[in-house]
């Protein structure tokens, strides 16, 4: 007897890059070396705006940079405590 096949939902998997802390020198060169022009620098520390098909997008330190292997950058933002 032959078992059903499970769905063929092609999934769009890629890389991804966390945005480090504002004096991570290293992986922030490399942050940018990975983004290139699809990435510009925001007046926030350690915060970087992102084109995502989606328009721009302002990432922070700890925040996910997934780039989907159709090439795309996306943004998963982190969980933020906020002052009260």
């Amino acid at each position: 007897m032959r078992l059903a096949r499970a769905s063929q939902t092609r999934f769009d998997h890629g890389a991804a890059l966390r945005v480090p802390p504002p004096g991570d020198r290293k992986n922030w060169q490399t942050l940018w070396m990975w983004l290139g022009e699809d990435a510009c620098a925001v007046a926030e520390a350690a915060a970087v705006q992102v084109l995502t098909p989606e328009g721009p997008v302002v990432a922070h330190s700890g925040d996910w940079i997934v780039l989907s292997v159709s090439g795309d950058f996306h943004v998963a933002h982190a969980a933020r405590m906020h002052d009260a």
